[in-house]
């Protein structure tokens, strides 16, 4: 790890950051990283094996994002909590922030959560993992280094009874510096589904983080969602991270003019 790290007083880092001077203009994000949660939270009233399920975390995203992040040089910066804890991706104002329920899943000991108890999850997970991401990029503005932020997401393959048949898709909001490229490579990739802001799109409030960190100073970004039986093992995880990884090396010349001090999107 790079620089200095925020820790729990459970000694489990809430956030990690590696490669923190990367020289590669891409920071790649990790909202949903981690399925980890603080020994005093027990399992939040869950069955354990309901931690292994998507309601905990994105599975399959970190590896992702690590065996990107080291092909590219690149700043990765990670939720080290599960978001059933308290979702990193999320505004304070949001009802799902501390979700009572996930998907059909009753989370017991998030209901009926008092003031302190809501602000003492948003100082040990929210606020460290946003403090971090704020850190990497006003650094890297700074020096005047070119910056897009990308985050790395997971997503099942059945939802609510309804298929996905995507294997990828891509989520952007009106800036698609970052999509538009992107989407055509991967509409090159013979026998691939991509999805353009599916299986979910800035209207269901999944874009906060890049909303925060890059649609506000103007920087170039895009989420990435893939869908989770793809990376359920070590080589389904090196497959998406080399063919990612190799589109994003090509994407950079388009992208670092705009990306240095931000620009408005067009």
């Amino acid at each position: 790890m790079n620089g200095t790290q925020s820790g729990d007083t459970l000694g489990r880092e809430p956030v990690r950051i590696t490669r923190r001077g990367g020289g590669s203009p891409f920071v790649l994000l990790c909202d949903h990283a981690s399925n980890w949660l603080p020994a005093s939270f027990g399992t939040l009233g869950l069955a354990g094996s309901d931690m292994t399920r998507h309601i905990a975390w994105d599975p399959g995203a970190l590896p992702v994002a690590s065996l990107m992040a080291e092909a590219l040089d690149a700043p990765l910066v990670e939720s080290g909590v599960s978001r059933l804890l308290i979702d990193c991706n999320r505004p304070l104002d949001a009802h799902d922030l501390i979700p009572a329920v996930s998907e059909t899943t009753e989370i017991p000991a998030n209901a009926g959560l008092s003031p302190k108890e809501r602000e003492e999850r948003i100082a040990l997970s929210w606020t460290p993992f946003h403090n971090a991401i704020e850190a990497v990029v006003e650094e890297r503005l700074a020096h005047r280094q070119p910056t897009v932020l990308v985050s790395i997401h997971s997503f099942t393959p059945v939802y609510g009874g309804k298929s996905r048949p995507w294997e990828i898709g891509i989520i952007h909001d009106d800036d698609r510096r970052v999509a538009d490229p992107l989407v055509a490579a991967l509409r090159e990739v013979p026998g691939l589904t991509v999805g353009v802001n599916e299986p979910y799109s800035p209207a269901d409030r999944v874009y906060f983080t890049l909303e925060r960190h890059a649609r506000s100073r103007g920087l170039p970004c895009a989420m990435i969602e893939i869908r989770n039986d793809e990376i359920a093992d070590a080589a389904g995880q090196g497959k998406w991270a080399d063919l990612l990884g190799g589109m994003f090396s090509r994407l950079e010349p388009l992208l670092s003019g705009a990306a240095e001090t931000g620009q408005p999107a067009a």
